[in-house]
């Protein structure tokens, strides 16, 4: 299958700084691919050489069988885009706005406007001026235009900031619904629960890709086990232990990490490291109602291991 996306050796330099260093990966029709990192990290630099809005400094770009860098414009009319920045008009309506941009994309299909507004159940904000509407409505609109021309491929950049857990909910829904109509996605991210969505996730850190792959085997990759340490036990809140336990953790044997998680800590050891080593150590620092279960491992913990890598 010939991958939608295809990047090799993709560079991007402003002066001294490298927002992007030499990444390479393909995507393959029919995906949802998490592209996941911190503000900063390259991610925004990334979409904008994909569709051919910038120049890439070295390397090259094939999206939907088009050089992104020579041939923008095929990339363009075959490609949604949803901005970190709706793009949307706050003085025309929601329908306004939907018409306008079927009419950018040159939309002969007078009914597309209405379908889309019910796909996405817009219908009932239809008539409102775009400024009256809350961040998830105008999430749900930014989405409609920018697949309002059908296109193969969505690329979506942090479409869920600024909007409420609900409605970061309510659009992955969407999301798997344009993935089930054969659209391809990519979607950047630097919330790191979203990235369990997606069918593969790259990681991304200072311009450069630490990996691609599913969820589960990034999680798997660790070297080592996860634990969940409470320095209470019992149920009981002593969050002001929680420095004192992270000192000591830190300076045990064959602790690979340690971090805060609310009202405790969780740590990443060597596999040889057993639980009664974790308590052994604790004990030895005076640290004796702590308790430590194993857990399993989220990509936050992912994320971090592979930085400090």
């Amino acid at each position: 299958m010939t991958p939608i996306i295809s990047v090799k050796d993709l560079t991007r330099r402003f002066g001294d700084f490298t927002a992007v260093d030499h990444i390479t990966f393909d995507i393959e029709p029919g995906q949802v691919v998490g592209y996941l990192g911190p503000n900063g990290s390259g991610k925004t630099t990334t979409i904008r050489m994909l569709l051919g809005l910038i120049s890439p400094s070295e390397g090259s770009a094939r999206v939907i069988g088009f050089d992104a860098a020579s041939q923008s414009q095929e990339v363009r009319a075959r490609t949604g885009y949803m901005s970190q920045k709706f793009a949307l008009y706050n003085e025309l309506t929601a329908r306004e706005n939907l018409t306008f941009y079927a009419g950018v994309y040159g939309v002969k299909d007078e009914h597309r406007v209405d379908e889309l507004l019910e796909q996405l159940a817009l219908s009932s904000v239809s008539g409102q001026q775009v400024r009256t509407l809350s961040a998830g409505w105008r999430q749900r609109l930014a989405l409609a235009t920018a697949i309002v021309h059908q296109p193969q491929l969505l690329l979506l950049d942090e479409p869920t900031s600024g909007v409420d857990p609900t409605a970061r909910r309510d659009f992955w829904e969407l999301i798997y619904d344009l993935v089930a109509e054969g659209i391809t996605i990519l979607v950047t991210t630097h919330y790191m629960d979203e990235s369990e969505y997606c069918g593969r996730v790259g990681i991304l850190n200072n311009g450069h890709l630490l990996a691609l792959d599913t969820p589960a085997n990034l999680k798997a990759s660790l070297p080592g086990n996860m634990w969940d340490v409470f320095p209470g036990g019992g149920g009981i809140d002593r969050t002001d232990l929680l420095l004192p336990v992270l000192d000591v953790l830190d300076s045990t044997p064959g602790v690979l990490r340690t971090s805060l998680a609310g009202d405790h800590l969780r740590i990443l050891a060597n596999e040889n490291v057993r639980q009664r080593d974790i308590v052994s150590s604790l004990d030895r620092g005076g640290i004796s109602q702590a308790v430590v279960k194993p857990t399993d491992p989220v990509m936050e913990d992912t994320f971090m291991s592979l930085v400090a890598r």
